[in-house]
């Protein structure tokens, strides 16, 4: 697994060999053990010391440690004809340890960055890695001055972010031709800004889905709820004609269990009229899809999504797509949690934010990693393990966990797996799902152990 990721930093070029070789060094040692201290994590004093010093370089960027990663997901985008380029933001507290140029986060005593990210993922969730990664934080003299930000134009916002992460979409459709891109986000990407964007794009455009946050009105008056009011757009769509009803599967979340969910979706076209604060700007049509929970608990978790998209919804399958590929958002959740508990990226103590930023950039990778051979087992279990692990790796582990003879043929990657995860504390089950994140990166950390134990003394040293 290791020199599997390592892979991903192929090309890397930091201006000097000895950087680019320390580069996929610190790589290697961060990924053997993602749970480690950095000291933890390296071999001896000299391997720390130069991970240090490496962090602390000033030649070098997160953006330059993400490039060649972010090559080779191109390279597997151009094998798919869906990507989805999902964007999320994640806080990193730092508090108690905080780098000494650290600024806020939403208090004055909370120190750390936020950091957004753009994952490529497929529509059966299948993440195809990180193709943009900004971190930021807020000087303590702007916090609680949300409503002077609001004049701002959208470049000095720190909404910004979700326009540029849209773009970033169309960039990625321009370079991938035969692939067709959609930008999926949440609900604080609600920004007008990004469908004017995408109605006026004039090269390569990438679709987008996001859930509306504002209830915007329509063009046309509504003389019944008073003088010079309009029509709401969720109004308009909730009394249109129901298109299919569904079941989906709701993860848990901090504020729900995992459940099933029955609901009623709808769908239509709508012309949207721009802020009263910006009137000046042209109106936009997107399609709106609604979908809402019947009989739900009533306990504030019922599902109510307001999908706006350009993608098409004439039929009902078109429509279904739309609500699936937002569906498929939840993988960006699944990636932050690896990279919080399973990197333990929030316990990392360095004493500036470039050095903290330049780490994170492997931490990323290596979280995008874990994930990866999470959904490649669901997606693709027939796939000969030797794909993804080096031969040290799968048959060291099949002897320590199998207990048997090594088999003439490579397992399997899904059978591999259930050994790799036996080794992170999954049952493995007869009618249980494929296991997640965490018993995978619990299995990785000690596969390596065993794989350096193997290469050192065993049967074919």
């Amino acid at each position: 697994m290791c020199e599997g990721i390592v892979d991903e930093l192929q090309g890397v070029d930091l201006g000097d060999k000895r950087l680019n070789k320390r580069c996929k060094r610190v790589m290697a040692a961060l990924a053997a053990n993602p749970e480690a201290s950095v000291n933890a994590a390296c071999q001896g004093w000299s391997d720390t010391l130069g991970a240090y010093r490496f962090f602390n370089n000033q030649a070098v960027s997160p953006e330059q440690i993400l490039e060649p990663h972010l090559q080779a997901t191109q390279r597997r985008m151009r094998e798919q004809p869906v990507v989805l380029i999902v964007q999320d933001t994640t806080e990193l507290d730092y508090t108690l340890h905080a780098p000494e140029d650290a600024d806020c986060l939403n208090k004055p005593d909370r120190f750390g960055l936020y950091q957004h990210v753009q994952l490529a993922v497929t529509p059966d969730k299948l993440c195809l890695g990180v193709v943009g990664m900004e971190f930021f934080d807020r000087p303590p003299e702007t916090l609680g001055r949300t409503e002077e930000r609001d004049t701002l134009p959208i470049e000095a916002k720190e909404s910004f972010r979700w326009l540029k992460g849209y773009r970033l979409a169309c960039e990625l459709a321009a370079a991938c031709p035969q692939t067709q891109f959609v930008s999926v986000a949440d609900r604080e990407a609600d920004i007008y800004d990004i469908f004017l964007d995408a109605q006026q794009q004039t090269g390569p455009r990438a679709d987008y889905i996001l859930r509306a946050k504002e209830d915007r009105c329509t063009p046309q008056l509504n003389p019944a709820a008073g003088p010079a009011t309009y029509h709401k757009v969720r109004d308009e769509v909730r009394g249109s004609k129901l298109r299919a009803t569904r079941t989906i599967e709701l993860c848990q979340t901090p504020q729900r269990a995992a459940r099933q969910a029955q609901v009623e979706i709808r769908a239509i076209r709508v012309t949207v009229k721009p802020p009263k604060a910006r009137s000046s700007l042209p109106p936009v049509i997107h399609n709106v899809v609604l979908v809402e929970e019947v009989g739900g608990p009533g306990d504030g978790t019922d599902v109510s999504w307001l999908l706006l998209t350009t993608l098409p919804i004439e039929t009902v399958d078109e429509i279904l797509r739309v609500i699936d590929y937002y569906v498929a958002r939840w993988t960006v959740e699944v990636y932050f949690r690896t990279l919080k508990t399973g990197c333990r990226v929030e316990e990392i103590q360095l004493e500036t934010n470039h050095r903290l930023k330049n780490c994170l950039a492997f931490y990323n990778i290596i979280a995008w990693r874990v994930i990866y051979l999470t959904y490649l087992n669901r997606t693709c279990p027939t796939l000969p393990c030797t794909a993804v692990f080096e031969a040290s790796e799968w048959k060291s582990v099949w002897r320590v966990v199998a207990k048997k003879p090594l088999p003439k043929k490579p397992p399997t990657l899904s059978e591999f797996l259930r050994l790799l995860t036996a080794l992170g504390g999954y049952n493995n089950r007869v009618k249980e799902m494929p296991s997640g994140p965490q018993p995978i990166w619990i299995g990785l950390r000690r596969m390596t152990d065993f794989a350096t134990a193997w290469l050192a003394f065993g049967p074919e040293t």
